[in-house]
């Protein structure tokens, strides 16, 4: 606090804003166009963005760098792409340079490999624009950056739609989808609607497990 001033609020309101701004705008009515970060991201995650959504906190640096990127001008446009049987997939490049689709991230640490939702997006992104060739760039909070290039693959973008199509399903169904665990479940707003967290009464000890400190039968 400085002065009569919450700056930390005012900062805290800027990012919401930004974060906001970022946001891909999906109808979630809309049950017939499944938007790419829907698909290839963990199914359940999607399912509950539509059904019963919590807020998600989009604060890090490097995800409004890697946000703010794909809006300096650069950005294609999102666009969308028939699948048949009355579905769409809409997806959005942050960049397209020389008949390649880029790509930005945000990262923690630089990955020794590319993950593979971004690899997903990424060659679903190429044919959606048709073009041949894609690189994924994360980027951190200070700055670092490393790429990863992929050529269009038709059999990873066939994955790509099957998931849409089951999406699709499962909501007009009003099934919640499967558990897909990994390592982003404990930073996902609805962990514990698929974790189910118990505080256990007595504490465990190693001591305990092992039977030690036990007093003679």
């Amino acid at each position: 606090m400085m002065g009569d001033r919450d700056y930390r609020s005012v900062i805290r309101n800027a990012l919401d804003s930004i974060g906001r701004e970022l946001q891909t705008k999906i109808d979630a009515s809309d049950t017939s166009t499944i938007h790419l970060e829907e698909a290839v991201q963990c199914l359940r995650r999607s399912y509950y963005n539509r059904t019963d959504p919590l807020d998600e906190n989009r604060h890090g640096f490097s995800e409004l760098l890697a946000g703010l990127l794909g809006k300096i001008g650069y950005a294609p446009g999102e666009k969308s792409f028939d699948i048949g049987g009355g579905m769409t997939v809409r997806g959005a490049a942050q960049m397209i340079s020389d008949d390649t689709v880029i790509l930005f991230r945000p990262a923690a640490e630089m990955p020794n490999n590319p993950h593979s939702a971004d690899l997903l997006y990424l060659n679903a992104c190429m044919w959606i624009y048709d073009k041949p060739d894609g690189v994924v760039v994360y980027v951190t909070g200070d700055r670092q950056e490393t790429s990863f290039s992929l050529t269009r693959n038709k059999p990873m973008f066939e994955e790509t739609v099957r998931r849409v199509r089951v999406l699709a399903d499962l909501i007009v169904g009003d099934r919640a989808p499967i558990l897909e665990p990994s390592a982003e479940c404990d930073q996902c707003q609805y962990y514990e609607r698929c974790y189910t967290r118990k505080k256990m009464s007595n504490q465990i000890t190693l001591a305990s497990m092992l039977g030690l400190g036990k007093g003679p039968d």
